[in-house]
């Protein structure tokens, strides 16, 4: 499968590292630009750097409503449009039971997971529909579908993504404007490790071998684009699947 994203702009949040960090280098692979937004610009700076000049790097705070308009302006400004957002950033510590979970520490959680993804959504609906569609891939989870102890905060937060996805779908597809979630399944990134710690739940006691790269997510975002993918627009596409990764072109 040919992939060609020259002349497409991709904004993508949490791109510091891990998912975000090689959606972005493999979206500029495919000859897009990518604007890569993060709360701290130390390291998008460097990823930037190492991208080249078809690569933008902004501070945002996904939980602040400005920071997220401010990084679809930038797009804008730098790059004259926006086709394309990916709504990876996330936060899942800290990982703790209910009745032992911080109440401010889990409100947090919804301001980054839930709000930062409406932030999203909202703030670059006028710029997808002045290019006259475009793209919005939402990092979703299993978690969104499953209760895990010591997840409440994740669980509930990627169940509450996964409307999102379903109720712009529904909002906007007729404009051409494509919503679709990616679950990924287990992924080798900091996230894993700080899950490892936890001890809790099943997932903290997986091998580290049994985690897909970052680098295959990347992959399966820049697959996102392509009209082969648009059969699951408005739900979760899941790379957890045999069928999933064929689709993609990643082993099984």
């Amino acid at each position: 499968m040919t992939i060609d994203l020259s002349n497409k702009t991709a904004l993508i949040t949490g791109a510091s590292r891990g998912i975000g960090e090689a959606a972005a280098r493999k979206l500029a692979e495919y000859g897009a630009n990518v604007v890569l937004a993060a709360r701290s610009t130390q390291d998008v700076d460097r990823i930037a750097g190492e991208i080249g000049g078809m690569a933008y790097a902004v501070s945002c705070d996904v939980s602040k409503y400005p920071d997220v308009e401010r990084a679809v302006q930038a797009a804008m400004g730098r790059f004259g449009g926006l086709d394309i957002l990916v709504n990876n950033a996330g936060l899942i510590e800290p990982i703790s039971r209910i009745e032992s979970s911080d109440p401010e520490a889990w409100g947090k959680i919804v301001d980054v997971n839930v709000k930062g993804v409406y932030y999203g959504l909202h703030a670059a609906y006028p710029a997808l529909k002045a290019r006259g569609g475009g793209l919005i891939v939402n990092i979703s989870s299993g978690a969104a579908t499953s209760a895990l102890e010591g997840w409440s905060h994740y669980c509930a937060t990627k169940a509450a993504v996964l409307s999102l996805t379903r109720c712009a779908h529904k909002e906007w597809n007729d404009e051409g404007i494509r919503v679709v979630g990616l679950s990924p399944g287990t992924v080798a990134t900091d996230m894993q490790v700080a899950i490892k710690e936890s001890g809790i739940n099943p997932v903290s006691k997986m091998d580290w071998s049994a985690h897909i790269p970052p680098e295959w997510v990347g992959e399966a975002i820049a697959w996102l684009t392509t009209e082969a993918a648009r059969g699951y627009d408005g739900g979760d596409f899941s790379l957890k699947t045999d069928e999933g990764r064929r689709a993609v072109g990643l082993a099984s």
